[in-house]
């Protein structure tokens, strides 16, 4: 009976973690990015502040750091023009599908000490993540209309 006990906790400790997919994620997204293009689902010129932060100007060409043993990471604006320096992240990758291998970006400003002032984050979707490369989507909604921000990242 204490070893059939014993394997039941053990069962329900490992069904309780994350999934395979996201560990491999995990992996992937390690280490140093740059942020080389935003594009829009929409022709024309839009005043879009990413984040709560900069404008798209600003954020082409940032780089980003992932460190996802704790799930934290930096990012740097060095672009002309632009309020420079580093910002610190704390971000979630969450599963929502695991037959599509969609997943949820989840990334919530913070101070130096990785603490929120704030408690506001972000969702973006992860809709593509190799090597080499990743994407984030964020669908917006203006003037009643899916508008969809498109971020593309390549791995340094």
């Amino acid at each position: 009976m204490k070893k059939l006990f014993l394997l039941l906790i053990s069962i329900s400790v490992l069904s309780c973690g994350t999934s395979k997919t996201v560990r491999v994620s995990k992996k992937v997204i390690k280490g140093n990015w740059v942020l080389n293009s935003i594009g829009y689902s929409e022709a024309g010129t839009y005043n879009v502040t990413l984040l709560n932060d900069a404008t798209k100007v600003c954020f082409e060409g940032s780089t980003w750091q992932f460190v996802p043993n704790n799930n934290t990471g930096i990012y740097s604006i060095s672009s002309l023009d632009c309020p420079t320096g580093d910002r610190y992240f704390v971000f979630t990758i969450d599963e929502v599908d695991p037959q599509t291998g969609l997943y949820d970006f989840l990334i919530k400003p913070t101070n130096e000490k990785y603490k929120s002032e704030t408690n506001h984050g972000f969702r973006l979707s992860l809709t593509s993540l190799t090597d080499t490369t990743m994407q984030w989507e964020q669908t917006l909604s203006v003037a009643g209309k899916p508008f969809t921000i498109t971020m593309n990242f390549a791995k340094q």
